[in-house]
Parts: C-alpha cells; sequence; structure tokens
C-alpha cells in the first residue's frame, strides 16, 4: 500500500454539495423506567453538535488534511446557525444557501450510557428558488475545486443532481457521488459512484454470486458512463469495478462500536486520495482504512492522517 500522500493532499481543493444535516447529541445516565410509560428516564448530562451529512464529509476531508468547501440548503433557523458555526470552526469554506421557509434538517439522538435510545428527525425539503440559487452558485465554484463530491440523502438538495454533474464535466472536474434510491440515471456521466451493499441491490437487483455481481456492477457503469464503480460492503470489504476489471479489498475495522456517517469518511477518503493522483484501488484502500477506524468511534466522527499512518 502506497504512503499516505499528504503532502499532495494538502493542495488538494474540494467541493462538497447535498444534503446538509445538524446531528445533534444528548447524552445522559439511566436509572429508571418512566411512571408515565414502559420507557427509560434519561437525565441529560451533556450535549453536543456534529455536522452529519454533506458537511460531515466536508469535516472528515479538512480532518484528513485538504481544503474542503462546503454547498448546500439550510433554514434560517438555530440548527443551521449552528451547521454555519461549526463549519466555520472546523475550517470549512461555507456556501450556503438559507431556506426561509424550510428548517435545517436535524436528527436528534437521546443516548445513555453509551446506547441510542431514541432519534428524533427534523425535515422538509427545500423550495424551488432554494435550488435555483444553488445551482447557480454551483456554477462558480466547480471551477475553482479539483473535486466535486455530491452527497446525496435524499433530502432535497440534489433533486436537480444532472445538472450539477453536466457542470462539472464541462469544467473538466471530476465527480464523486454517494447514492442514494435506485435511480440511478441521474448520475449519468459522474467519474465514480460509491453505493452500499443495500443500494447496489435496489439499482441492480439481488446477485447470486460474485461473478453476477460483476456482471451486474460493469453494465451499470458503462450504462451510466462511469469511470469507476465502488460498492462499500460492510463487513465484506469493498470492492472496485473498472476498465481494468474487478478488484476487491476485505474490510479493515478491528471493533465495530457505530456506523453512523461511516460512509461519509469513506467518501472523503476517496476523494481526498484520488484527486491528490493516487490510481482509484490505491485512493479505495485508504478509504477502507478510514472506514475502518471511524466505525470504532461514537456518532459521526472524523478520522486524521495521523489516525491512517
Amino acid at each position: 500500500m502506497m504512503p499516505f500522500p499528504a503532502e499532495a493532499v494538502s493542495r488538494v481543493k474540494v467541493l462538497v454539495a447535498g444534503d446538509i444535516m445538524l446531528d445533534r447529541y444528548w447524552f445522559g445516565e439511566v436509572d429508571r423506567i418512566s411512571p408515565e410509560a414502559p420507557v427509560p428516564v434519561v437525565r441529560v448530562a451533556r450535549r453536543e453538535d456534529r455536522l452529519g451529512g454533506a458537511a460531515n464529509v466536508a469535516r472528515n476531508i479538512v480532518a484528513l488534511g485538504a481544503q474542503a468547501s462546503l454547498l448546500g440548503i439550510v433554514g434560517s433557523d438555530e440548527a443551521g446557525g449552528r451547521v454555519a458555526a461549526l463549519a466555520r470552526e472546523a475550517g470549512i469554506n461555507s456556501c450556503l444557501v438559507t431556506d426561509d421557509t424550510s428548517p435545517t434538517t436535524l436528527k436528534m439522538r437521546v443516548l445513555g450510557r453509551q446506547q441510542q435510545l431514541l432519534r428524533v428527525d427534523f425535515e422538509e425539503g427545500p423550495g424551488t428558488q432554494c435550488l435555483d440559487r444553488l445551482d447557480a452558485l454551483a456554477r462558480q465554484l466547480i471551477a475553482q475545486h479539483d473535486m466535486l463530491v455530491l452527497s446525496d440523502y435524499a433530502k432535497g438538495a440534489l433533486d436537480r443532481v444532472e445538472v450539477l454533474i453536466a457542470a462539472a464535466r464541462e469544467a473538466g472536474v471530476p465527480v464523486l457521488v454517494d447514492p442514494k434510491g435506485h435511480l440511478y440515471q441521474r448520475y449519468r456521466g459522474a467519474t465514480v459512484i460509491t453505493p452500499n451493499r443495500s443500494e447496489m441491490q435496489d439499482a441492480v437487483g439481488r446477485w447470486k454470486d460474485e461473478d453476477d455481481l460483476e456482471r451486474r456492477a460493469q453494465k451499470l457503469r458503462t450504462d451510466l458512463d462511469l469511470e469507476a464503480l465502488l460498492v462499500t460492503r460492510s463487513e465484506q470489504g469493498m470492492t472496485l469495478f473498472s476498465e481494468e476489471g474487478r478488484e476487491h479489498t476485505d474490510a479493515h475495522a478491528h471493533e465495530v462500536f457505530d456506523v453512523s456517517g461511516a460512509g461519509d469518511t469513506v467518501l472523503a477518503a476517496l476523494a481526498v486520495t484520488r484527486a491528490a493522483g493516487l490510481s482509484w484501488f490505491d485512493a479505495v484502500l485508504w478509504a477502507n482504512r478510514a472506514g475502518g477506524v471511524v466505525v470504532g468511534k461514537l456518532g459521526t466522527s472524523v478520522v486524521n492522517a495521523g489516525e491512517l499512518s
């Protein structure tokens, strides 16, 4: 495995566009059951906010030593203000579109004794005017970056993903997509897409063996005019499909504690190492290592270059 290209990574500029979320954690102690209903009573002792979704990808890119700009939509609310503040603290260049009619996507988790007891989601899709502003801003920003990463969580910011891919192709900027859903024609013309095992099954159906998977994956890759397709497979590792064929690496995790945001870390590591000049498969090896580190942490977390080395 090639050494981590820290010096080259430090010169990389990545634009992350997609669904921005705020991950809010309430940590507490549980020592009794509520008399009102058969549920635990959590006495909250600590609160913590973290960047989620596309914002977590950008946070991971900065943690790995590269430069990240974040393009997405937030509400004109307290959660949107927290996203802007956390991005600033993390050293991310924020290019946020504010929606006055819809709230910031917020995932609130309640944890007791390091176990997640409850998650409450607040979300609404953005309006047409916000998407118009996002598209216009994207056209200005894409050519200033070495890579465009599209983080799709199906919250609405990438409803016009085809427009962003076309703009990047026109500018000669590679596009990495973390996809959602099964309508993969939306991502036609991207450079690489990174579905997980479940998302790949949604897109191509269930495969009966590795040869069948390779046939389906290569057909999808050529149908979508992709340079490469990476299937992330949890404990089974990662499999890359390209013109060179199939290349596989086994999972790197020693202990799985929490998979929240692991896909964001994998996407970030793949983007920065590929933009730094590594081959697709060498970039996959580093992405696999980053994913193996982050699942040993609690909640939406990041991996830095020191931890990888």
